[in-house]
C-alpha cells in the first residue's frame, strides 16, 4: 500500500480567529487512539470549545470532538477526552511561561493529515474585545469594498 502524502484537512476553527489575536502558532502532533484516528479518516472532528493547558510539564489538548468510530466496538473512545499533545521540551517551556503571564490562550486552530500523521495546529492567543471584533469586521468590509470598486474601475476601462 503506497504512503499517504501530502496535507489533508479535517477540521478548522474558523471561529478562533475572529475570537482571539494569534500571537504564534505551534504544529504539533497528538496521541490518538486508534478508533479516534479512524472517525478523523472519515472526517469528523469539531474543534469548536477546544483549548490546550499544560500540567505538569505536559501539554494536554481539552474539550475537542472527536465522535465515536461508527464500527467500533466497546474499545470506542470517548469523545470529548483529554489528549496529549506532543511537542518538543523548549516549545513547552517557553509555552509555560507565556500562559503563566496571563491572558494568553492556548487554542486549536485546525487539525489536519500530514503524510499519514494526524497534525495540529496550536496557536498562543489573546483574547479580543467585542469592540476589536467589530473593528475587524469593519476594515475587512472596506477591504472588500475597496477591492470591488477596483475591480469595477479596471473593468469599466477596458
Amino acid at each position: 500500500m503506497p504512503r499517504e502524502e501530502g496535507r489533508k484537512l479535517i477540521a478548522q476553527n474558523k471561529k478562533a480567529r475572529h475570537d482571539y489575536s494569534i500571537l504564534d502558532t505551534y504544529e504539533v502532533g497528538l496521541v490518538l487512539t486508534g478508533t479516534e484516528v479512524k472517525s478523523l479518516r472519515a472526517g469528523r472532528a469539531s474543534l469548536v470549545d477546544g483549548f490546550a493547558t499544560v500540567d505538569d510539564g505536559e501539554v494536554w489538548l481539552q474539550h475537542v470532538h472527536i465522535p465515536e468510530y461508527a464500527e467500533g466496538t466497546w474499545t470506542n473512545h470517548a469523545p470529548r477526552r483529554k489528549r496529549k499533545v506532543l511537542m518538543h521540551r523548549a516549545e513547552i517551556d517557553k509555552l509555560i511561561g507565556k500562559t503563566k503571564e496571563g491572558g494568553l490562550t492556548l487554542v486549536p486552530l485546525d487539525l489536519y493529515f500530514k503524510d499519514g500523521k494526524v497534525k495540529a495546529t496550536l496557536a498562543l492567543a489573546k483574547g479580543k474585545k467585542s469592540y476589536d471584533k467589530r473593528q475587524d469586521l469593519a476594515e475587512r468590509d472596506s477591504r472588500r469594498e475597496i477591492q470591488r470598486a477596483f475591480g469595477r474601475y479596471v473593468k469599466g476601462r477596458r
